[in-house]
Order: structure tokens, then C-alpha cells, then sequence
């Protein structure tokens, strides 16, 4: 399932990316790691704040929806 679609709270391990290369060397050079665990700490309606590797990172919701999650 997409990133996006978790709710604050939630922990789970990122599985893959969705889109073209550089974006996701982008997403890899900020900690989105396949096989990290990822946790929404907070959400709006334009993003998330998510703890990757003990940092809080700011995503918008069309970038967190181009990374896929798994319990």
C-alpha cells in the first residue's frame, strides 16, 4: 500500500518506490531505505511528518504515495 495511506500513529517497512529513477535516488538520499521502517508521527491535508532512522522528515502526499509500505 502506498505511504499516503498510512494514519498518524502507524509503523511499517518500505517495500519499494514508484516512479522515475531520480526521484527515487531522491527518496534514498533523505533515509527511504527498501527494508527501513518508516512512522507517520504527524499529517495535514498537503503532508506528513514521518520518523525515518530517527529523523523527522516532511513529505507532500504525492511523493509519500510513490512509496510503497508493508506490515
Amino acid at each position: 500500500m502506498p505511504l499516503s495511506m498510512m494514519e498518524q500513529g502507524d509503523t511499517r517497512m518500505i517495500t519499494e518506490f514508484r516512479g522515475q529513477e531520480e526521484m527515487k535516488r531522491h527518496l534514498q538520499d533523505l533515509g527511504f531505505i527498501r527494508g527501513e521502517k518508516v512512522r507517520v508521527v504527524g499529517e495535514n491535508a498537503s503532508g506528513m511528518i514521518l520518523m525515518v532512522k530517527g529523523v523527522k522528515i516532511a513529505l507532500n502526499r504525492a511523493l509519500a504515495n510513490r512509496i510503497m509500505v508493508a506490515d
